[in-house]
């Protein structure tokens, strides 16, 4: 089979393409023929080694796929050969064929494709943690969503109303407010040209957000600290802008706020039956119409790097699938 591998830290450019073969499932284990593969901001920090987790080499990355069960390992009940799956692969996505553990694959309902299956593992799964789980968003409540254009903000915003919230995101450009809008943000605002500790204050009476969604860091952290509700929660979720921020404990104080952290993979692999759970609900409201996963790119696997580089340049909205059948 085609699999696209990293053999030594480094850019989207150093990834090599090569016929490897067919990986046999363990216990607990499926084989899924890749159909599509989903493309996560954490996938390019996994190849340039500045990800928590570091597989060993050769690896493909690629940390979800939706495809169809080709083998299942000794003890396997729930996942059957010929199933249209999504599955939560950690890497080993870039590829014809890749594992999965049997409690991190899930059969796709009639009417989701392969393509909204890549799509969903990641994103939706670290998001309705955060929400319901880390922060207890509640109906009434304003939500705050930094990078709301981007892959798990589009889904903390599309979730967010979905669960009663206010909802008010914050984008990096003009151009892609209006996906944003479309996807049921009350408010949203350039954070380029304004300031985000004012504007929340304006738009919520001077009372702030009762939850912020922060995939950003950075400033964007700095200045949430400054823009949270007394009493509010600020889920820690990623550091996109590249820089790691750190809180004034005497704000924390003040506020009576709490900096909450969201880690799903590691959650997942202690609550596996919880996140059965949880997307067991997440792909029914998809198969309703709910959800719908906003794929703005798709590329070949052939041109990963292409993919790997519009995501880093922000070019894309929502989540950039690899095509692999």
């Amino acid at each position: 089979m085609k699999a696209l591998l990293c053999k030594a830290w480094g850019g989207p450019e150093d990834l090599v393409m090569e016929n490897v073969a067919s990986p046999e499932p363990g216990a607990g284990q499926v084989r899924i023929d890749v159909h599509a593969a989903g493309l996560n901001f954490p996938d390019l920090l996994m190849i340039a080694g500045k990800y928590q987790f570091k597989p060993e080499f050769p690896f493909s990355p690629g940390m979800e796929v939706g495809g169809v069960v080709s083998a299942i390992g000794d003890g396997v009940t729930n996942i059957a050969v010929g199933d249209r799956v999504m599955a939560a692969t950690g890497h080993g996505g870039f590829a014809e064929q890749v594992l999965a553990n049997e409690a991190k694959t899930f059969k796709l309902p009639d009417g989701v494709t392969y393509q909204q299956g890549a799509a969903f593992p990641v994103t939706y799964g670290t998001t309705y943690h955060a929400l319901k789980d880390r922060a207890n968003l509640q109906p009434g409540e304003t939500l705050l969503v930094h990078g709301a254009s981007g892959g798990v903000g589009l889904n903390a915003v599309e979730l967010g109303k979905l669960m009663g919230a206010k909802v008010i995101g914050t984008v990096g450009s003009d151009a892609k407010m209006d996906i944003v809008r479309q996807y049921g943000a009350d408010e949203v605002f350039n954070y380029s040209t304004n300031s985000i500790k004012d504007t929340v204050k304006e738009l919520t009476g001077g009372a702030g957000a009762d939850v912020i969604y922060d995939p950003v860091g950075g400033d964007a952290f700095d200045q949430s600290m400054r823009s949270i509700a007394w009493g509010g929660r600020l889920l820690v979720v990623g550091f996109a802008s590249g820089r790691i921020p750190e809180a004034k404990a005497n704000l924390i104080l003040l506020k009576q706020c709490q900096l909450v952290g969201v880690f799903w993979g590691a959650w997942t692999e202690k609550f596996p039956d919880e996140c059965r759970a949880q997307f067991t609900e997440l792909l029914d409201w998809c198969a309703e119409g709910k959800l719908n996963p906003h794929i703005s790119l798709q590329f070949g696997l052939d041109d990963v790097p292409a993919a790997m580089n519009a995501l880093a340049e922000r070019k894309a909205t929502g989540k950039v699938v690899i095509n692999v059948r």
